[in-house]
Parts: structure tokens; C-alpha cells; sequence
């Protein structure tokens, strides 16, 4: 008898997830972007990017904070993780919406800041697993090998 998708146990990698360095980024990102936008005299695009940037941030850490509360269980479900996930993602949604309307134009700044945020966290997660991957397949002998044909 097989157990259905949304019953069976939740299994997750080891994740390259670094909050203070992710952070450092932000900051100067968002230094960068208040700096560019208040040369061309939009200096609150630039403050609400830094908040668009800001709510990403709050959501990798609680992203992370789900997943190690979840996976500590004895019997962690992925249902539980999606509706974790969902939630959250509708509630930061909401708010960087909100913030974008009330605040319009100058605060559409905060979903590029939150879209931003999304890139910055796959490059700074993906690069050193590939890294890790690259150099497992360069200790396997494979680097270099001609390939057959």
C-alpha cells in the first residue's frame, strides 16, 4: 500500500542558506537603490525597494524556521510544510501589494524589491551547491574526460 503525496514524510537537502550574508547583500542593495533613485528623484522607489527587499528577507527566515520546526517531528508531512508555505506567501503578498497600492507609484518599489530578493536568494543558495556537485564530479574522475561519441 503506498502512502498518497500529501501524507508521506517530508524529506529535505541540506540547504547553503546564509541569513547574515543575505542580509549584508540586502543592505547594500538597498543603499544602492535609494542612492540611484534619489539621483533621479525618486528617493521613496528606493526606500520602499529596501522594504520590498526587507519582506523577502523575513520570508527566507521564516522559511527556514518552518522547515526546522517541521523536520524536527517524529513524522513530518509535506501537506503540513505546503499549507506553512502557503500561508506565509499569502500574507507577505498581501502586505507587499497593499504597500504598492496605497503608496502608488513609489511603492510598486517593494515588489521589485521582493522579486529582486527572490533572484538574490536562488544565485546565493544554487552557486555553492554547484560548486559542491562540480567538485564532487571532478573527485569521481569526470572533469576532463572525453566524452564518447
Amino acid at each position: 500500500m503506498t502512502t498518497p503525496a500529501h501524507d508521506a514524510p517530508l524529506v529535505l537537502p541540506s540547504i547553503a542558506f546564509r541569513p547574515m550574508r543575505l542580509a549584508l547583500i540586502c543592505v547594500v542593495l538597498a543603499g544602492l537603490g535609494t542612492l540611484a533613485a534619489a539621483l533621479l528623484g525618486h528617493v521613496m522607489v528606493g526606500l520602499f525597494f529596501a522594504i520590498g527587499l526587507g519582506l523577502g528577507l523575513l520570508n527566507a527566515v521564516l522559511v527556514r524556521r518552518s522547515v526546522t520546526n517541521i523536520t524536527s517531528q517524529p513524522h513530518p508531512l509535506k501537506s503540513k510544510m505546503a499549507l506553512n508555505s502557503a500561508t506565509r506567501l499569502m500574507i507577505l503578498t498581501v502586505v507587499g501589494l497593499t504597500i504598492a497600492f496605497i503608496f502608488r507609484p513609489e511603492g510598486l518599489g517593494v515588489v521589485f524589491g521582493m522579486a529582486l530578493f527572490q533572484m538574490l536568494l536562488v544565485f546565493t543558495t544554487a552557486l555553492p551547491v554547484a560548486k559542491k556537485l562540480r567538485a564532487g564530479a571532478e573527485a569521481d574522475g569526470f572533469e576532463g574526460e572525453p566524452t564518447p561519441q
